[in-house]
């Protein structure tokens, strides 16, 4: 088996610093940062380590072939003698995902047929859209890079979390945004703006050492180099049993019933607390201070700003008032939101495409 496959881990740009450092602590071997995601070397049981394991990546790709193309014989030619049944399955539908720039091959829906009809020839295998495993092509500055994606799904879909509120927070996101502001899984955490509760089950999952992965599928099981007998040994428990717990509240009932269940299908529910409460009301947990963070509407998705101010004031309060000792880690796209709180917030951190809003973290030390 092949170790020295270039593999990429797909995240959310301005958060890639963070990925590679969830990489390499969990043993990747890390090559670079790069825009919108982190550069890693391995074999294919690295990849699907990568899948179960990493909280912070959206998607996990193996670069298969890159070669310089001028035109559409020479890609032809190129996809005619690459080894498609290393990779691919005859059983197994695939489809090719291709985008174009800066190259004189500019038409991604001709670029498609091509590759969808080389893989055809020589597999045998079915092409078209809807199916699970996916090529993607990119033919950048007459250069085409061929990889396959080995997630399907994107990996912010836990397989446990069937429950979401308005404008919820991509899992992927929370565990990155949480790692950003400095949370190991060694101390507790509060988020008194929960909604269905992802920020407190990230952590809860990660304090306790379960798997991300542990509950779904992923395309390389249906690649021609997947080992069934690796179905077996996914580890479905705890690696440890936190003595802290990690609390979310909310003033929607609705919001707080999605976070109860969504802890109940994660396995977790015995590590969570949820009520519904007004920001006003909030207390810390018992035992020592942690982290503070929430996701707040921000006015673009939901509403208008000015309604907001009052809200995001009334936090601070509250937050100076119940939680001294406390870091408080806060989501938002606007500064003069931040700033409302009145909290002693350090310089935010980058911006982040969040559902199409770019979002920034803004932190305290502890109160």
């Amino acid at each position: 088996m092949n170790d020295s496959l270039d593999i990429f881990l797909v995240t959310a740009p301005g958060l890639e610093h963070f990925l590679g450092q969830e990489a390499r602590e969990a043993g990747f071997k890390v090559t670079a940062n790069l825009v919108g995601g982190v550069s890693i070397k391995g074999g294919w049981s690295e990849v699907r380590r990568a899948n179960l394991t990493l909280r912070g990546a959206t998607r996990v790709l193996v670069r298969l072939a890159r070669f310089p193309v001028a035109n559409t014989a020479e890609l032809d030619n190129r996809l005619r003698h690459l080894p498609w049944s290393d990779w691919l399955r005859r059983d197994v539908p695939v489809r090719a995902d291709v985008s174009c720039r800066a190259s004189k091959i500019y038409h991604e829906g001709d670029a498609k047929n091509r590759i969808e009809r080389a893989i055809a020839m020589a597999t045998g295998a079915e092409t078209g859209a809807g199916a699970l495993v996916a090529i993607k092509a990119r033919i950048e500055e007459n250069v085409c890079t061929l990889s396959v994606d080995t997630s399907g799904t994107s990996l912010h879909k836990r397989g446990t979390k069937e429950e979401v509120n308005k404008a919820p927070m991509r899992e992927t996101l929370a565990s990155l945004f949480l790692r950003a502001a400095g949370f190991d899984g060694s101390e507790p955490v509060c988020d008194p703006m929960c909604g269905s509760g992802t920020f407190i089950l990230e952590a809860a999952e990660r304090a306790a050492g379960l798997l991300p992965g542990r509950g779904r599928d992923f395309a390389y099981e249906y690649l021609a180099t997947f080992d069934p007998a690796d179905r077996e040994d996914v580890p479905q428990g705890r690696k440890s049993q936190p003595p802290h717990r990690f609390q979310g509240s909310d003033r929607d009932a609705g919001a707080i019933a999605m976070s109860r269940a969504n802890a109940e299908r994660a396995g977790i529910a015995d590590l969570c607390t949820f009520e519904t409460l007004p920001i006003s009301e909030v207390s810390p947990p018992d035992g020592p201070p942690g982290l503070v963070i929430v996701n707040p509407p921000y006015g673009q998705r939901i509403g208008a700003k000015s309604p907001l101010f009052p809200l995001y004031a009334a936090f601070g309060t509250r937050m100076k008032e119940a939680f001294p000792g406390w870091r408080i880690g806060l989501v938002t796209s606007e500064a003069g939101l931040a700033k409302a709180t009145g909290l002693p917030f350090g310089k935010p951190g980058p911006h982040v495409d969040h559902g199409g809003t770019k979002v920034r973290l803004w932190q305290t030390k502890p109160l």
